[in-house]
């Protein structure tokens, strides 16, 4: 079913994908699947993005930030992709505007994907990325590009071992030679349409006292967010003291974007 589709079978609601999305200001109209884009910078993600997407891209804001956004088209395998470059970061954990608007769509407009593009030649500096990313979806893939960087600096990177230990797939690539287009493309589209079923490895529980702050927390964000999506991840940030997450759900803005939702009552923080 097409994102088009699937709009009319629910009656355009704001909850599903294609409503979350274009409160984000996305043309999603006749895509199949939308897939982000994520990294550090100086990762080569904007050389993919350009791969992939040729002239079918524009560039625009994202709505209420003047942090850039790109986005484009492509067709893959009789499928309509729109692929989605957000700024590069190198955490979710919001610093900054870019890292705020990143962290937001992969947790709130939750693409069918999520490509996640590490440097092989500098990667455990890339890893605390992954990592995050792999906190709020199951739909990743992992580029792990410029392996022909890491190969002149001596580096060797076990991608099927790496793939093993985060539990998602992870694609060698040289973008710039177009290396290893054709096998994220296969690898996205495998993912995309639930032919290939990831299983990212992740801290599943705490102690008893952190899980009980936890469920308690997920329960009023439910009660105050209805549908709000990866609650769990946002009530662990509240727990760390994230000071963008606890601004939003003190101003009633958590999700705004995804799903224009303000609650009734705040969320009480201890």
């Amino acid at each position: 079913m097409t994102v088009d589709q699937t709009q009319k079978a629910c009656g355009g609601c704001t909850s599903c994908a294609p409503g979350r999305l274009e409160r984000y200001g996305l043309a999603t109209a006749g895509a199949d699947y939308v897939v982000a884009l994520a990294g550090n910078p100086n990762t080569g993600k904007s050389t993919i993005f350009n791969a992939l997407t040729g002239l079918r891209q524009h560039v625009g804001n994202w709505p209420g930030k003047t942090v850039v956004r790109a986005e484009g088209g492509f067709s893959f395998d009789g499928r309509r992709y729109r692929l989605i470059d957000l700024p590069g970061t190198y955490s979710l954990l919001s610093n900054s505007s870019d890292e705020e608007v990143a962290r937001d769509f992969l947790l709130f407009g939750q693409p069918d994907v999520t490509a996640i593009v590490v440097d092989a030649s500098s990667l455990e500096r890339n890893l605390n990325l992954v990592l995050q990313v792999l906190e709020i979806t199951d739909r990743a893939v992992v580029a792990l590009n410029l392996i022909d960087e890491a190969e002149r600096n001596g580096i060797t990177v076990d991608d099927r071992a790496l793939a093993r230990d985060l539990g998602v797939p992870v694609v060698p690539m040289a973008a710039r030679k177009s290396k290893g287009i054709k096998d994220f493309l296969q690898t996205l589209a495998g993912v995309a349409s639930g032919e290939v079923v990831c299983r990212p490895k992740r801290v599943e529980r705490f102690d008893a006292e952190v899980e009980r702050a936890v469920n308690d927390l997920v329960r009023a964000l439910h009660e105050n967010y209805p549908g709000l999506p990866n609650a769990r991840w946002v009530a662990l940030r509240l727990l760390e003291g994230d000071p963008s997450v606890v601004h939003e759900v003190q101003n009633g803005t958590l999700g705004e974007a995804a799903h224009g939702h303000r609650p009734d009552a705040e969320v009480a923080l201890a």
